[in-house]
């Protein structure tokens, strides 16, 4: 019976993994992030600058000169072919890294390959795991090597090496080098950092002036990652862009909370590794990366995954729910699912944010430590009062972001368009031209379409003679921003604006002596519910 059912999970494993590629591989847009590395390459071969590449999207090479030097024979085939193989790689990760993960979850052996094969399910399913398979990402390989090395399920003579291998292709693993000197693995420590500085030396002496360019200007810029106030950067850095935090005092803000939320996870890690539970502290120490790193996109959050089935697979009733919380917030987009239902503007924060709380919250509380020390007790509380504890305390944290006034600073990613970006249908889609727009909109002081994207909403529209200015309030409890008013075409104004969240959107129209002729929030929300995506 226990052989069919580890036979039936895994099935259901092979038919997800198998929808996963075939969706992947019909997208337009493909393993974008496998065509950077591929184009970048390409062009370092060919002798030209490999952080001067710049993708059809967009994106440049942002690794160090090392993954260069690691990914460098993936030109050597076609990359149809590389595509293929990549996605197949990334499945046998995956598989890799549930088995390392299962040693954790459960000590029984007889139990094992159940735990393995749900494992490996879950993660597939995962957002994080999805979003690896999608862009073609190096961040599953990061995962697994240093899990396998933080875990110590390598041999002792190379302990370490796999994360310093990890850490010259993807600066965060540094942080298993301050793991392993907390918990007494010295040797384990001076081996990762040799052979950090070894691969960057290696890189060095191959590559000179790319690794001049990277260790000089590249490491710095964090514009060529990507707009860091996005929904998709779900870390402490992220979080606090989309607060609005003044940018004067973010920095020393953002630094003061990492240097906490480390030091609170390599604590905890130290003790559980003192338990003899080296999964949940290794565990533990790369949902800190995923925190403290200035970006955490999706295909970087498998830790928070592995963390969560983790407290699943704990003891008590506290932790499991703990645990499904965030399972949930990491398999779906909770700020888009239950927008509808978030009604309040702190409340809609709680849930755009929710990865990036989920795990602040983790590493603060100790996470695995808990777990454990739950399922080592024989003092559990009845299962009915652990529940109501349980809905108590998410009751209080939903009412406490409920009466939060997000303020409109909360919305970075806004941008209003200028006169140069009407030739844009990307920004000017509602009428394209004096005649058309001259039609649209006669009726209304302001009328206006939307059109929403994967991390933003688009707002475009006319305006009547009547309105002098335009302003758009993210949320309520902030300053509005003025919305430029552009004679396009003769007779006719235009504007458009883009905006992370039209959840709690406000957009007021004024006339020349400053009377509020219309306000549109409502109509914002319900133009974006009926709009194409």
């Amino acid at each position: 019976m226990r052989d069919r059912r580890v036979a039936l999970v895994w099935t259901v494993f092979v038919v997800v993994a198998l929808m996963s590629c075939v969706l992947v591989s019909r997208r337009e847009d493909r393993l974008s992030d496998l065509h950077i590395y591929y184009g970048a390459l390409s062009d370092l071969h060919a002798g030209r600058p490999l952080y001067g590449y710049v993708a059809e999207n967009g994106g440049p090479f942002t690794y160090p000169p090392f993954a260069a030097l690691v990914l460098g024979p993936i030109t050597a085939v076609s990359e149809g072919v590389l595509q293929a193989v990549w996605l197949v790689a990334t499945c046998a990760a995956v598989v890799a890294i549930a088995g390392s993960v299962g040693v954790a979850l459960t000590a029984r052996r007889s139990r094992r390959p159940l735990v393995v094969a749900v494992a490996a399910t879950v993660l597939m399913l995962s957002a994080p795991v999805q979003s690896n398979l999608r862009f073609g990402q190096v961040s599953i390989f990061v995962v697994l090597m240093a899990l396998l090395d933080g875990m110590g399920l390598v041999p002792p003579r190379v302990r370490g090496v796999l994360v310093g291998v990890a850490a010259a292709i993807k600066l965060t693993p540094l942080l298993f080098v301050v793991y392993f000197l907390a918990t007494g693995r010295y040797r384990d420590a001076g081996r990762a950092a040799a052979t950090f500085v070894a691969c960057a030396g290696l890189a060095a002496i191959v590559l000179p002036d790319e690794s001049w360019t990277y260790w000089t200007e590249a490491v710095r810029q964090t514009s060529r990652i990507g707009n860091l106030a996005s929904l998709g950067n779900q870390s402490v850095h992220g979080m606090l862009l989309r607060i609005g935090v003044d940018e004067a005092a973010l920095p020393l803000l953002w630094a003061g909370l990492v240097a906490l939320i480390c030091a609170a996870a390599l604590l905890r890690a130290r003790q559980l590794t003192a338990q003899g539970c080296p999964g949940h502290a290794a565990v533990l120490v790369g949902c800190a990366t995923v925190a403290a790193s200035p970006v955490s996109w999706t295909h970087h959050q498998v830790w928070p995954v592995l963390a969560a089935m983790l407290l699943i697979g704990a003891s008590g009733v506290t932790q499991r729910a703990a645990g499904a919380a965030l399972l949930a917030a990491m398999v779906v987009s909770l700020g888009a699912v239950l927008s509808p239902v978030s009604m309040r503007p702190g409340v809609q924060f709680l849930f755009e944010n929710a990865r990036a709380v989920g795990v602040c919250l983790l590493c603060l509380a100790g996470f695995g430590g808990v777990a454990v020390a739950a399922a080592r007790t024989n003092r559990r509380p009845a299962a009915g009062r652990a529940w109501w504890r349980v809905g108590i305390t998410a009751t209080v944290a939903v009412a406490f972001f409920a009466v939060q006034p997000l303020p409109a600073g909360a919305d970075p990613t806004f941008k209003a368009y200028s006169l140069d970006d009407v030739v844009n249908p990307r920004y000017f889609f509602v009428c394209r031209g004096p005649v058309e727009c001259a039609v649209y909109g006669t009726d209304a002081p302001v009328t206006f379409g939307t059109r929403a994207e994967k991390t933003k909403v688009r707002v475009n529209g006319v305006v009547s003679g009547q309105v002098a200015r335009l302003e758009y309030y993210s949320a309520p409890g902030g300053a509005p921003r003025t919305i430029p008013l552009l004679a396009a075409y003769p007779g006719t104004r235009t504007f458009s604006f883009r905006s992370a969240s039209m959840a709690q959107g406000r957009l007021v129209a004024y006339a020349a002596d400053g009377q509020r002729i219309a306000s549109y929030d409502e109509e914002l929300a319900a133009a974006l519910r009926t709009t194409t995506r």
